[in-house]
């Protein structure tokens, strides 16, 4: 979702976008349905997937490079811009070695690997957060957040009511352990008569079983597999409850919602805990573990805000002190101002001027 807005942003500005992904990939589906070209490469991940997995990806790399710098030569790619994730590294290498500048975007508190290995070549980082810029070279990277739809800045504050509204979601393929945590919650809330409304999306492996449960319970809300116009539901929410990715987190400081995260454990680096404890640092979340994450605890911190809608208030007034408007809008003059002055620094408070000509070249 951050590379499309800054896609949009690209093509706003009068240039051409390339994505370049797998077709196992997320971005088989979101690309083409948001309108942009993508070209295939063939790669796998290296961290937790096994040895067998690992080997077959180190195989891999030499001939996803060579395919990447044919794609980066046959566009005239004027830039790369990376957000980093095993598709991204033979696109990066290939950039590299063409000497085509990369723009890269860590939304994380800790970079993932790609961004790690490639930090001391990149042409500028953008950041989502400030404590990530230790590991990048002094001078060459910004915190500029991360690009959210700006649907998410326009939500007006919502004043609590006599019902709590509370969004769930594990993201648009749901989470299996929040799901299971939620079911197991209903019995508590139906006994405490708790004035609460549950909108949960599910995903589609257990939306259907999921449903018709709920439909039992008698409580207030409803379960979907998908819920296709986040920014509505978000509107709706006095509290979310997730996980904690880079994107979930820029659209939670953006909308400025009070929010329960349940960091992925299998994240790498550990990078959604890290998230998560920088949003409860600034008192704009509370983080509860995944080891943790039962139906009796999910109840207890829902009903922390239940009998103290002032919480709310406070904890939405900090996530707003975190959000950074404006995102996509500078990764865009970036690219711009690396596709012209590509051995030059970046300076922050320069304009960039349209410039028609470049083909932006994005990967994964």
């Amino acid at each position: 979702m951050p590379l499309l807005a800054v896609a949009r942003e690209l093509v706003a500005r009068g240039h051409e976008v390339l994505f370049i992904g797998t077709r196992q990939g997320i971005e088989a589906r979101l690309v083409p349905e948001a309108g942009f070209s993508i070209e295939w490469i063939e790669i796998g991940g290296v961290q937790r997937v096994g040895l067998s997995r690992s080997l077959r990806t180190l195989a891999q790399l030499p001939f996803s490079t060579a395919r990447s710098w044919r794609l980066l030569r046959k566009h005239n790619a004027a830039a790369v811009f990376s957000l980093g994730g095993y598709a991204a590294a033979p696109v990066v290498a290939a950039a590299m070695l063409r000497a085509t500048p990369v723009v890269l975007m860590e939304p994380n508190a800790i970079p993932g690997l790609v961004n790690k290995l490639g930090a001391r070549w990149v042409y500028r980082a953008l950041l989502g957060l400030a404590e990530t810029a230790s590991y990048f070279p002094a001078g060459r990277s910004e915190v500029t957040g991360v690009p959210v739809r700006d649907a998410f800045f326009h939500l007006p504050p919502r004043a609590p009511g006599d019902i709590l509204t509370v969004l769930i979601t594990g993201g648009s393929r749901g989470s299996r352990r929040l799901n299971n945590a939620f079911r197991e919650s209903w019995p508590l809330f139906q006994q405490a008569k708790a004035p609460v409304r549950f909108l949960h999306q599910a995903g589609r492996e257990d939306h259907e079983s999921l449903a018709r449960g709920f439909a039992q319970t008698g409580l207030a809300g409803e379960v979907l597999a998908f819920i296709a116009d986040m920014p509505a539901a978000f509107a709706q929410a006095d509290l979310i409850v997730g996980r904690s990715g880079a994107g979930a987190v820029a659209e939670l400081t953006a909308a400025g919602k009070p929010s329960v995260l349940v960091p992925f454990p299998f994240a790498a680096d550990n990078h959604q805990q890290r998230n998560a404890e920088a949003l409860e640092r600034a008192s704009a979340a509370r983080m509860l573990l995944d080891a943790e994450l039962t139906g009796a605890r999910l109840f207890e911190e829902i009903m922390r805000f239940v009998n103290d809608r002032g919480l709310l208030q406070t904890m939405s007034a900090a996530a707003r002190t975190l959000a950074r408007p404006g995102a996509a809008r500078r990764a865009a003059e970036v690219l711009e101002l690396a596709s012209r002055n590509p051995l030059k620094r970046v300076d922050r408070r320069g304009e960039s001027r349209k410039n028609t000509n470049n083909i932006v070249q994005k990967c994964f």
